[in-house]
């Protein structure tokens, strides 16, 4: 009897662990299977993207296949409230807003809408989710601060799921990028959420990473399909609202989500305003963000979409580690606040030489044989 007792935990702990790769494998296959469907599906529907000046991609290629992923979502936020009935208004608050935000970037994506009709439904998706969820009152920064919001809570919190929705699209230019930088954040929330004993929100942001590392399958460079704004739109509200729906711990959830995905919103940021000063239209098709500049510059779209990963996941884990191990947080809270910091040092630092080295005049056969 007492060996079976001191052997209870370790059953329970394996029992978890196979029951979570269940969950993400049966995700993964679920949405490469749907999104190679995709691909024959939005070919024979006309929906193409075909390279013109400003694109990314040399061939014409089908878009439309982050549908893959809300299916796969959709349905592991249904099981979820099935196992655990007592979440079903978090569940609700995540996921109708972005069911809208994926029907409205649907229709975009089939014939193109107005900015002013998307931003209103995903104004409107906000809205809802912040009063299903409640708004963001604080926001806690481990040992560096803690941010009481008061009045601003509000305008904030909409600002953070309008903003973040749109970045996630803009920065879905280039084969791959989008992808894995979904899969960094979504383990990063999944794994906040398993800690603080959300499991429906975990179990949604573990499907979320594991259907975006199957729409992978078909989208790493060169992509066969393209997300599309129902996948980038969809993706970048989940990823705004999830940490939202952890019951009194956002103050703790939502700065891990922000620094999982500080490489998406410090480009987009940046990039607007650059634009800005250059008074150019922020929501007009341009080719200025700098994982666009690093692309037009020579890089692979392999390569860039590499960088970005690997700084979003080197983030999401330093964001993590303070929670299962408490004596590493304010290690861990300047390791991060560094990796940022050093990170966007980073990124501006190569798209100026890679700038600058496109820039460079080519010598001339005759001169060169003379040196």
């Amino acid at each position: 009897r007492t060996e079976r007792a001191a052997l209870g935990p370790q059953l329970d702990c394996s029992m978890l662990l196979l029951f979570w790769s269940i969950w993400f494998a049966t995700a993964l296959v679920a949405s490469a299977v749907l999104t190679r469907r995709m691909i024959a599906w939005a070919g024979a529907c006309g929906m193409i993207d075909t390279p013109n000046a400003r694109s990314s991609h040399a061939h014409p290629t089908p878009r439309g296949g982050g549908l893959a992923i809300v299916i796969v979502v959709i349905l592991a936020a249904t099981l979820a409230v099935v196992l655990h009935p007592e979440s079903l208004w978090p569940v609700v608050g995540v996921a109708v807003g972005a069911l809208l935000v994926a029907a409205v970037s649907w229709m975009d994506d089939i014939r193109s809408l107005k900015n002013s009709i998307r931003l209103t439904v995903h104004s409107i998706a906000a809205i809802g989710a912040t009063a299903l969820l409640g708004p963001v009152t604080q926001v806690e920064l481990g040992s560096l601060a803690t941010i009481d919001l008061g009045l601003a809570a509000w305008p904030l919190t909409l600002l953070w799921i309008v903003g973040l929705t749109n970045a996630f699209n803009f920065m879905d230019g280039i084969d791959g990028i989008a992808g894995v930088t979904a899969v960094a954040a979504g383990l990063a929330i999944a794994a906040a959420a398993g800690f603080f004993h959300a499991a429906a929100i975990a179990g949604i942001s573990a499907a979320l990473a594991a259907a975006a590392l199957g729409f992978l399958t078909c989208n790493w460079p060169p992509a066969k399909i393209f997300m599309g704004d129902v996948g980038s739109a969809f993706c970048g509200f989940l990823l705004a609202v999830l940490p939202l729906a952890v019951p009194d711990q956002v103050p703790q959830t939502l700065p891990i989500a922000v620094v999982a995905l500080w490489p998406f919103i410090f480009d987009t940021a940046y990039t607007i305003v650059r634009r800005l000063r250059k008074r150019e239209n922020i929501f007009e098709s341009h080719r200025s963000h700098l994982y666009q500049r690093l692309t037009i510059a020579g890089w692979s779209h392999r390569t860039v979409s590499i960088l970005y990963g690997c700084l979003a996941a080197l983030s999401a884990g330093v964001a993590v580690v303070p929670l299962f191990y408490p004596a590493a947080r304010a290690t861990a809270d300047w390791a991060g606040l560094s990796v940022i910091v050093m990170g966007a040092g980073l990124l501006l630092g190569l798209v100026l030489v890679a700038e600058r080295s496109q820039d460079k005049p080519v010598p001339s056969p005759s001169t060169a044989s003379s040196l």
